[in-house]
């Protein structure tokens, strides 16, 4: 077949081009289960013609709700965008109030979800949503319904010609799913993405990824595939004939990648820095020689240039630093065949960047939103040039970008969204013409995009001062001491930072320095502490002007996460709750 135009035509596709023996597998009570590409495909069918037999038509909107990725959301996506119906993925950390929102606002008539917790967590709402019908789990439960008994409905091929006609009449610009973005203030808003949109980012992207060998690349996903950057991945894996296993869960992500060895996988910012705390931590742990030596690699990994910038010499103890501390530390986190790492969602720290590529995981930093399809810009090695430490890469083929004059990045092509579903308002607000306005402000250096900061999230101080918090925290978090940091100021004379400690940065620390370490909370409290945390601040101020430059903090031990609503799902800092949380502590600050 000729390069596929809609999303359920990447599987056919790769049965034409490259068939797996494994396409995907994910565990079922226990096992990993798998499917070849012609088995996905049998799958597909089967759950079509079962979406046909509930009433399922062109255009019906039915929402995939999962806590972990696996075969059967891939099962369903594919099934319901092929008979033309709509998707409507959800994140699982989302409220009650937010499923019941977007159930209404999407019309959505069925819901299929992973497991019990989930299952009661929509039924709970199931009163106040007129249009669903019935809620489904992917696991087996007593008392709850099943997608093995909508499956069971598809057994018979009989409706197969019925799948194929509604098959033949879904077009390229026809809607296939409605996202609802998490944000971090207000209600979500439902992107539009048609088949288009997306299968024109996959084949545009492709080219972009080193490493990606047809029928050999293997890859572990566990981002959630509700977000458009794992989703779209996906697809990508797909459409390239790469093995897709699948997390059992974020808890186990350690040991899934020591069994897949995967050669390629999407990560966003948050967890690099986790990976990062914690090899630093086990590294220094040693004591004596060891942690001298480990040192020493980590040094050289942090002065990593694209290119060999740094010269032979710098190279050639590199090459010393991987045989005595990178081999060991990429085997421990089961990356010894790996390629390449794609970061999104979030700014990247260079110094996070630049360690993983010095250590022999090459970091591909890459920039989009979901109203993007979602790729705008990647860096990559794949040609000379086009790798920039601190950049998000140049555009992607087919689209273009420019700077507004208010510094706003805007981006055009076809991956862009056909608009916010039933909220005509809110697109014209985001569109000038075809040019979609990102709310990232950023610049343009020889064709590379940098991202300065969100649009929304910069501030005045009371003189007039504008700051960008984005720049400021993420040098704020190239301190081992702070684990996460959310720049404050609004209409205030000076901005200020809230700090929350690292532990095992803390405890490194204070072992180094023969403090005796109790709790993370008492070591809040601890004057030493509090000044080496302060002199990292400061270290921090020296990039910045005056007016920009942090004049206090509040450091406390408590992270912010998804559960405590410090968070977006795609672990985005939501300002506006945190204020809230820490206005006590902040008026007093100011009150000094």
């Amino acid at each position: 077949m000729k390069q596929p135009t809609r999303l359920f035509d990447i599987p056919h596709y790769q049965l034409e081009h490259i068939p797996m023996k494994l396409m995907m597998t994910s565990k079922v009570g226990g096992e990993w289960k798998a499917y070849s590409t012609k088995e996905f495909i049998e799958a597909v069918d089967q759950a079509s013609r079962a979406l046909l037999e509930l009433g399922v038509k062109h255009g019906d909107k039915v929402a995939l709700i999962s806590h972990n990725n696996r075969c059967e959301w891939n099962i369903m996506d594919h099934a319901l965008l092929q008979i033309g119906a709509v998707d409507v993925p959800i994140y699982p950390t989302m409220t009650e109030a937010d499923y019941e929102y977007i159930f209404n606002h999407s019309e959505s008539i069925y819901c299929f979800v992973s497991n019990d917790e989930l299952y009661d967590k929509v039924s709970a709402v199931l009163g106040k949503c007129k249009h669903m019908k019935k809620v489904y789990t992917f696991e087996h439960y007593e008392g709850k319904n099943n997608w093995s008994e909508v499956l069971a409905l598809g057994a018979d091929e009989t409706r197969q010609a019925e799948v194929e006609k509604a098959r033949d009449a879904v077009k390229p610009e026809d809607l296939a799913t409605i996202i609802y973005t998490s944000g971090t203030t207000g209600l979500p808003k439902g992107v539009m993405l048609s088949h288009k949109n997306v299968v024109s980012n996959v084949i545009a992207a492709t080219p972009r990824i080193p490493g990606l060998i047809k029928g050999e690349s293997k890859t572990l996903s566990f981002l959630p595939v509700c977000h458009s950057f794992e989703r779209f991945i996906q697809y990508l894996y797909m459409y390239n004939g790469a093995s897709i296993y699948f997390a059992e869960s974020i808890e186990t992500i350690k040991a899934d990648l020591n069994y897949c060895q995967p050669t390629i996988f999407t990560a966003v910012p948050r967890l690099l820095e986790k990976f990062f705390d914690g090899i630093v931590a086990n590294g220094t742990s040693a004591g004596g020689l060891k942690t001298k030596i480990f040192e020493w690699a980590v040094s050289l990994a942090l002065q990593w240039e694209p290119e060999h910038a740094n010269g032979g010499f710098y190279h050639w103890k590199l090459g010393i630093a991987d045989k005595l501390v990178f081999s060991k530390v990429r085997a421990a986190l089961g990356m010894t065949q790996i390629k390449v790492v794609a970061s999104g969602s979030a700014a990247l720290q260079p110094r996070l960047a630049r360690f993983f590529n010095g250590i022999g995981v090459p970091i591909l930093e890459g920039y989009g939103l979901t109203e993007t399809s979602p790729v705008i810009s990647v860096n990559t090695t794949t040609e000379p040039g086009m790798l920039r430490i601190g950049a998000v890469g140049k555009v992607i083929d087919g689209v273009e970008a420019k700077i507004a004059e208010d510094g706003e990045i805007l981006a055009k092509g076809p991956n862009v969204m056909m608009g916010y579903y039933k909220q005509p308002e809110l697109t014209a607000e985001v569109m000038t013409g075809d040019w979609f306005h990102t709310g990232d402000i950023g610049v343009i250096e020889d064709g590379f995009i940098r991202i300065t900061d969100r649009k929304k999230e910069m501030f005045k101080t009371s003189g007039g001062k504008y700051v960008a918090p984005q720049l400021i925290e993420n040098e704020l978090k190239a301190s081992h001491l702070i684990e996460q940091s959310m720049v404050i100021g609004s209409g205030r004379k000076f901005p200020s930072a809230i700090c929350i400690l690292n532990e095992p940065g803390v405890k490194e620390w204070c072992s180094r320095h023969d403090i005796t370490y109790t709790t993370i909370e008492e070591m809040a409290k601890n004057q030493q502490v509090r000044d080496r945390v302060w002199q990292d601040v400061e270290r921090a101020n020296a990039g910045f002007g005056k007016w920009e430059q942090v004049k206090k903090i509040i450091i406390d031990t408590n992270e912010f996460t998804v559960d405590n609503g410090c968070l977006t799902p795609t672990f985005k800092v939501k300002r506006k709750p945190i204020l809230a949380k820490y206005e006590e502590q902040i008026e007093a600050l100011y009150a000094e």
